[in-house]
């Protein structure tokens, strides 16, 4: 395996990585109300841009590390909505 193999591959595991904390933040505390759903919009919009662009480069690490990034960031946005209109009901 060659040298920018091994960093794209360290880069994609940190970066898929990065939002698991937030996520299971989330899901533990049941609350969600400090989180951004704009940034996650954003977010997704950057992430299917990088995939898109691993597929025209037929970049497969660019492809499933950002795929994966996608996944952790629609289960936050999917969790912080079920929390946030939940929380709000109670208010």
């Amino acid at each position: 395996m060659e040298f920018p193999t091994i960093v794209g591959l360290a880069a994609s595991i940190a970066t898929g990585y990065s939002q698991v904390p937030q996520l299971i933040k989330i899901f533990k505390e049941k609350q969600a109300e400090s989180v951004s759903l704009w940034t996650v919009a954003v977010l997704f919009a950057g992430l299917a841009g990088w995939i898109w662009y691993g597929f025209l480069l037929k970049d497969w690490i660019i492809i499933i590390s950002n795929m994966f990034s996608m996944v952790i960031n629609i289960l936050i946005a999917i969790f912080s909505i079920r929390y946030k209109k939940k929380n709000n009901v109670e208010i």
